[in-house]
């Protein structure tokens, strides 16, 4: 069976040799982080932080810092919840709809949360200066819970069954909060806690709100999980600890998890309040913006409770393991959810959402010559339209018949594949005006930007090169140098830092493009991406991903070769070019105060806690 509560986890962590213990005294501000970012890096186990400055709780981190502890700790269920996923059904459904039982194993049972009167939870009280005050990042604005589960129940059902569990950022220090008395709430776009904020203030209340930390492992990873709307978080937890979840439910008051290490019970109250910064998972810092404010009311806590955190930054992480635990899970149900497509893969070495590599079905026209993409471009509408994907910036999607062995998480190979077919006067279908992630900064304001489809089929077109030609020249007269070759037929290009005109735009990569024609040998090379730091970019193919998908906004930054518009289509008869530069509002990158890292180092010197880990 699974684990009740962290205490339970960190025992048979420890003495299966998963955990390690630093007794020296660490900072809560950017030691801790620093050092969990370096164990998870090694690939090693979780760590315990007994002693924290200024604060009387403990710490860990990295519980699920690889596949192969996470796979252990739900050893148990994870074949049985894999099971359920794929019948999809809502065991909660059982109740309502008697008849799926004959779908549902008589183990679907767990998935009900079990109403309980006390829990361990309640044993302490305490303030929200007292908790850890956690900041990953120098220039975070504050201190902020990492690992929350965020407790929300519809206002006009209310209930465990009506109930959203999810992972907001949550800020409980710094900025213009209300010392002890107000938090920070940060949602993204589509979720359902939003929903559920936009019923109360429709009814003219303040929604309820419960932040969990710590408590059954399950709970952890139930609140991070992209679920269908039908399917509860807390039936998702049972099913994945291999028991009811045990919840306090009592009259006037919102459910609390029984087990967890901590709970902050307030609500929503009117108006907003400037939320950040904070260094975020696609490698930036989010700037800082209005959000909704939490009131705290109580701030609950077990006798032996222990603080779980984790630090997002630029992939991978050890979110990045909640990701990969998604795609096994709920990777199989998606041919069911949008027909025809096979796989899709959110790229994390991208920050996930600004590219999305997929592989449809293409049933083409037999008497169609050339072969156009068809089906392709509809099951490409599909996914942009659905659930977490529709947040995707770059889509690239080619048919499962052109080679059926193709892998969607071979990403040099995928590109390999796109780039010899793709026609870039044809198959590119751009979306402007549309829905962003909140994190990314390349749109035209908060929320807004592009999107672009690169829709590829058909047989190979051309031959792509893997080393320059001593033909090409390139405008060095317009500060563009540095050429380096990433991937078959993938070129880079250091070009001039970015300069706006009086317009606010800058004209040096339309330049660029304006140089060529499409006869000239540049044009080998069908995608040219322009950067600041060629050298970086093309030195792993992680760095051109990063540097490619999280610095550019399809619409205002893609250019061609001999570009045209017909039609209101964009293409273009030459390359297509990227301009990747880091343009004026854009965040920083995340970087490492250097005092810190010295002092994290030092842990791993001989006789020291990390010493031989990291």
């Amino acid at each position: 069976m699974g684990y009740r509560n962290t205490g339970e986890l960190l025992a048979d962590l420890r003495k299966i040799g998963q955990l390690i213990e630093i007794h020296e005294p660490v900072d809560a501000d950017q030691e801790a982080a620093a050092i969990q970012r370096r164990v998870f890096a090694a690939g090693g186990p979780a760590i315990y932080f007994a002693h924290v400055k200024n604060c009387r709780f403990p710490l860990v981190s990295n519980l699920f810092g690889t596949m192969e502890r996470v796979r252990y700790i739900f050893r148990d269920t994870l074949e049985h919840l894999s099971t359920i996923v794929q019948l999809g059904v809502d065991p909660t459904d059982l109740l309502r709809r008697p008849r799926l039982i004959f779908k549902a194993p008589w183990w679907a049972w767990r998935a009900f949360p079990r109403p309980v009167r006390w829990g361990p939870v309640l044993a302490c009280q305490t303030t929200i200066d007292q908790l850890p005050q956690l900041r990953s990042w120098p220039q975070d604005g504050g201190a902020f819970i990492t690992l929350p589960q965020v407790y929300t129940e519809d206002p006009a059902r209310p209930g465990l069954l009506h109930s959203n569990l999810g992972m907001y950022r949550i800020q409980i220090s710094g900025g213009r909060y209300q010392p002890n008395l107000q938090v920070g709430l940060h949602y993204q776009l589509h979720r359902d806690i939003a929903r559920h904020h936009a019923l109360a203030l429709a009814r003219g209340e303040n929604l309820r709100v419960n932040i969990f930390v710590g408590g059954p492992p399950a709970m952890t990873v139930a609140a991070t999980m992209p679920l269908p709307p039908h399917l509860s978080e807390l039936s998702f937890a049972g099913l994945l600890a291999g028991f009811r979840i045990p919840m306090i439910v009592r009259p006037g008051n919102l459910p609390i998890s029984a087990e967890a290490d901590f709970c902050i019970v307030g609500s929503v109250e009117p108006g907003l309040l400037p939320e950040g910064p904070f260094g975020d998972h696609l490698g930036y810092y989010s700037l800082e913006h209005e959000f909704p404010v939490i009131r705290v009311e109580r701030v609950f806590h077990r006798r032996d409770a222990v603080w779980p955190f984790t630090v997002v930054g630029r992939p991978p992480q050890e979110d990045s393991m909640f990701a990969k635990l998604i795609h096994e899970l709920v990777g199989p149900v998606l041919p069911r959810t949008v027909p025809g497509v096979k796989a899709i893969h959110a790229v994390e070495a991208a920050g996930v959402h600004p590219l999305c590599l997929a592989i449809g079905s293409e049933r083409y026209i037999p008497y169609e010559d050339p072969r156009r993409p068809r089906q392709l471009l509809t099951q490409a509408y599909a996914l942009l339209g659905y659930g977490q994907i529709s947040l995707t910036k770059y889509l690239f999607i080619v048919a499962e018949e052109d080679n059926p062995h193709l892998d969607v998480y071979d990403v040099a190979e995928f590109f390999r594949h796109v780039l010899e077919r793709v026609d870039w006067k044809h198959d590119l279908h751009f979306f402007t005006c549309t829905n962003m992630d909140t994190l990314d900064y390349t749109g035209s304001r908060l929320h807004e930007g592009s999107k672009v489809a690169v829709v590829a089929a058909g047989p190979p077109r051309r031959v792509l090169p893997v080393a320059l030609d001593a033909r090409m020249a390139l405008p060095a007269h317009l500060g563009f140098t540095k050429p380096r070759v990433v991937l078959p037929g993938i070129l880079v290009v250091e070009g001039p830092p970015y300069h706006p005109d009086s317009s606010g735009t800058d004209q040096a990569v339309a330049r660029f493009a304006a140089f060529y024609k499409r006869t000239d040998p540049v044009n080998a090379f069908p995608l040219i991406v322009i950067v600041d730091d060629s050298d970086f970019t093309a030195r792993r193919l992680e760095n051109f991903l990063w540097v490619t998908f999280t610095r550019s906004n399809p619409a205002s930054d893609t250019y061609g070769i001999e570009a045209f518009l017909h039609a209101k289509h964009w293409g273009c008869h030459g390359s297509l070019v990227i301009d990747a530069r880091m343009k004026p509002g854009y965040p920083p990158p995340l970087e490492e105060d250097p005092a810190v890292v010295r002092r994290v180092e030092a842990l791993a010197a001989p006789g020291k806690p990390l010493h031989g880990i990291i």
